[in-house]
């Protein structure tokens, strides 16, 4: 049990690390549009071409290596469980041992990557040793995901696709009273940069006698966020929603890719199927709820005449500051365009502010049936929309399931994705008085 006089000290300590005024003796860190500045210090796992994959921390455009700083003698107290952790070849071991002593290593590394005090004799005496260019590993996945569910948590995605089906009665009677999610499919869970292939599979149009069998023709991405889980639950338990962030680790970015013919034919009576289970692409840094701390916001407020939500789904803690104020983007790279040298188009932008379910309420409803969480689960957000015409997370609503393509600055158009086309997906999160931090990016190409 932590005592409250080292939880106060362990929050003091936070306080310090999201510091606007912390600089790093890392120089890239501190570029105005560096993703990863010391105020941010996300986690990653990374290998060299000599060794196996092991846990780092991604500041400025390096990566530090936390067996060296281990190995080293760097690191004390709370910190060196996580440090030992971070020996291994994902990061199950580090989101199994909670928030704290994460909490610890991340405080102690932005001590030792400061400039001034020790951060100074660390860059002397240690700072190759400690560092390694990013563009010199290879990224793996962040962990060994064991179950992944998906949930439907944005309200404007659920109407806008809702209106093309039902137009006069777009939203379900439960949409409003329980999170919705799925079942996804873990094996096909990938790191960012993996080839993304056009699926098979059964299609039938509304003019078709029979279905066919070939490759989706209305391939599509989905605009997410991934939380991970960190110290589950035991089979039979719940977790309640006012400890719900004690069991996420933190949040990287999702492309749940999607085929939309597939989907339309077989999602009825038991859901998505063979049209969500070929790709989930996940950025490979997890950004930790400490670093988002100064990007705590309030949950959207509920239109007049929604339901309250159920008391094991409400909590002031969660209301108050159960959202995370992340901006989101989609841009959009065509094989021509990759051929012209020109740069990937932002053809969306979206607020993670919108959705109407929290993570913490996705967490507990989740396990409110005593369903056992475990650590590297993760739990997409769904597609993330927002109310305005280009905050619409997939091409589905953007185009109006293709009726109205999108018109790209060299004159392509896309209903749906085509192959070469490259989806990059980008997260950060800013407000006056905070550092930017970012997600790094998200990216898949179809093949």
């Amino acid at each position: 049990m932590v005592s409250a006089s080292h939880a106060d000290s362990s929050l003091e300590a936070l306080a310090a690390t999201l510091d606007p005024s912390r600089r790093s003796w890392v120089s890239s860190a501190n570029a105005s549009e560096s993703d990863f500045p010391i105020q941010n210090l996300p986690f990653c796992v990374f290998s060299r071409a000599s060794d196996v994959p092991r846990v780092g921390v991604a500041i400025g455009d390096q990566i530090v290596d936390v067996h060296a700083a281990l190995s080293r003698g760097l690191l004390h107290g709370d910190a060196l469980a996580a440090a030992e952790a971070c020996s291994h070849r994902s990061m199950n071991a580090l989101m199994a041992l909670g928030r704290l002593p994460a909490r610890a290593l991340r405080t102690q590394l932005s001590e030792l990557l400061r400039a001034g005090g020790a951060g100074d004799d660390a860059r002397e005496s240690l700072g190759p040793a400690l560092l390694v260019a990013q563009r010199d590993v290879t990224l793996h996945l962040p962990a060994v995901v064991g179950d992944y569910t998906d949930f439907y948590a944005s309200v404007h995605h659920a109407t806008n696709v809702g209106r093309m089906f039902r137009p006069d009665n777009p939203l379900l009677p439960n949409y409003k009273w329980v999170p919705i999610g799925y079942h996804g499919r873990a094996s096909s869970v990938v790191v960012s940069g993996t080839p993304v292939h056009r699926p098979m599979g059964q299609r039938k149009g509304p003019t078709d006698d029979v279905p066919a069998v070939g490759p989706s023709r209305s391939l599509d991405y989905e605009l997410e966020v991934a939380a991970w889980v960190g110290a589950g639950n035991a089979l039979g338990s719940t977790i309640p929603l006012s400890a719900a962030d004690e069991h996420l680790f933190g949040l990287s970015l999702l492309n749940d890719w999607s085929a939309r013919d597939l989907q339309a034919w077989e999602y009825q009576p038991l859901g998505p199927f063979l049209a969500k289970n070929f790709t989930s692409s996940v950025s490979p840094f997890v950004v930790t709820l400490d670093a988002l701390e100064p990007f705590r916001a309030p949950l959207a407020p509920r239109a007049d005449g929604d339901p309250a939500p159920l008391p094991y789904l409400s909590d002031d803690r969660d209301r108050a500051r159960g959202g995370f104020d992340l901006t989101l983007d989609v841009s959009l790279r065509t094989a021509t365009m990759r051929a012209s040298g020109d740069a990937p188009v932002r053809v969306s932008r979206a607020s993670f502010l919108d959705l109407y379910w929290s993570l913490g309420q996705m967490l507990t409803h989740h396990a409110s049936n005593g369903c056992n969480l475990r650590p590297g689960d993760v739990l997409g957000s769904g597609t993330v929309s927002g109310p305005l015409d280009g905050a619409q997370g997939c091409l589905l609503e953007l185009t109006r399931r293709g009726a109205q393509p999108l018109t790209l600055p060299n004159g392509e158009q896309r209903g749906f994705l085509e192959d070469g086309d490259e989806v990059v997906l980008t997260g950060y999160a800013e407000r006056p008085g905070a550092v930017r931090i970012g997600f790094g990016h998200c990216i898949g190409v179809v093949g």
